[in-house]
C-alpha cells in the first residue's frame, strides 16, 4: 500500500484558504467604477505554475495592422497600427502558487511613440502539476495601476478562473474572466476566453483561441457591440525559451479586424 503524499493531504486545505481569499477578493473588486481599457495580454491561462524557486520573463507584443481608428475614450490609445504589450515577471513560490508583476505595460503608438501604460500585480493559484492532469483548475488575480491614456480608471482588476481538461493530445481550457474598475458587482465585465489545442509533441502545439467581451453582467451587450476574436496559434518550446505566435480575426464590428500576437518566455 502506498502512503498518501503530504501534498495530496494538504491540498484541500489550500483550496479552502484560496476559496476564502477568492471571496474576499470578489467583494474587494466590486467596491469602486469600471471603464474600458486596451489589451496588453492575449493569452489563455493553462494553470501551469513556474517551478518553485525559479523566475521567468514573458514578453507580450500585440500588433494591430487593421483595427479601430478611434480611441475608446478621449486621449486614449488608437488600436490601429499600434503595438501593445507587457514585460511579465513571475516567480514560483510553491507548486500551487505563482506571484508576478507586469512591469511595464507599454504601447508603441501608430506614430512610433513609446508610452508606458502602467504596472500590474498578479497572483496565480492552481492545482499542482496542471500540465500532467486530465482535469485541472485554478484562479488568477490581477490589480492594475493605469496611466490615463491606457484606462480612464487609474485602478482596475481581474479575476480569471481557469478550468481545463486533457484527453490524449487534446487540451480544452476555459478562462471565464471578470474585469472590474471597482464599481459594483453588476458592472463586472464578462470577457471569457477559450483554447482548444492539439499537442503534436511536448515541444509543438497548434491551437484555436476565442476571446470575447460581452459587456457588464448587469447589462450584457447583444449582437454587434460584443467583441469576438478568433486566433490561430502555434506554440514552440525550446531549451532556453518558449514562443507563441498567433493571428486573430475580428468577428464583429466592435472587434479589431486583424491582430498579430507574440509571446516570448524564458525561465532563469
Amino acid at each position: 500500500m502506498v502512503a498518501p503524499s503530504h501534498e495530496h493531504y494538504y491540498w484541500p486545505m489550500k483550496i479552502g484558504r484560496t476559496a476564502r481569499w477568492s471571496s474576499i477578493a470578489l467583494l474587494w473588486l466590486t467596491a469602486f467604477p469600471r471603464l474600458e481599457a486596451q489589451t496588453d495580454e492575449i493569452q489563455v491561462y493553462t494553470g501551469e505554475v513556474e517551478t518553485p524557486g525559479k523566475a521567468n520573463l514573458t514578453i507580450h507584443a500585440n500588433y494591430t495592422p487593421s483595427g479601430r481608428t478611434v480611441a475608446e475614450f478621449p486621449g486614449g490609445v488608437v488600436p490601429q497600427r499600434s503595438v501593445n504589450g507587457a514585460f511579465e515577471w513571475a516567480y514560483g513560490v510553491s507548486d500551487w502558487f505563482e506571484a508576478g508583476t507586469y512591469l511595464p505595460v507599454y504601447t508603441l503608438t501608430r506614430d512610433r511613440k513609446l508610452e508606458i501604460d502602467g504596472v500590474k500585480l498578479r497572483a496565480l493559484f492552481a492545482v499542482p502539476h496542471a500540465e500532467t492532469r486530465s482535469f485541472f483548475y485554478g484562479v488568477n488575480f490581477e490589480l492594475s495601476f493605469n496611466a490615463k491614456r491606457w484606462d480612464q480608471s487609474r485602478n482596475s482588476g481581474e479575476i480569471r478562473p481557469i478550468v481545463g481538461t486533457r484527453a490524449g493530445r487534446w487540451d480544452v481550457i476555459v478562462n471565464p474572466i471578470l474585469d472590474t474598475s471597482f464599481d459594483g458587482f453588476s458592472r463586472l465585465d464578462f470577457a471569457p476566453s477559450l483554447r482548444v489545442a492539439y499537442n503534436e509533441s511536448a515541444t509543438f502545439a497548434l491551437a484555436l483561441e476565442h476571446y470575447a467581451d460581452f459587456g457588464a453582467l448587469g447589462h450584457v451587450d447583444s449582437g454587434a457591440p460584443q467583441e469576438h476574436n478568433l486566433f490561430a496559434v502555434v506554440d514552440f518550446a525550446r531549451k532556453l525559451f518558449d514562443v507563441e505566435a498567433g493571428i486573430g480575426f475580428g468577428l464583429t464590428n466592435a472587434s479589431d479586424k486583424l491582430v498579430l500576437k507574440t509571446i516570448f518566455a524564458h525561465t532563469f
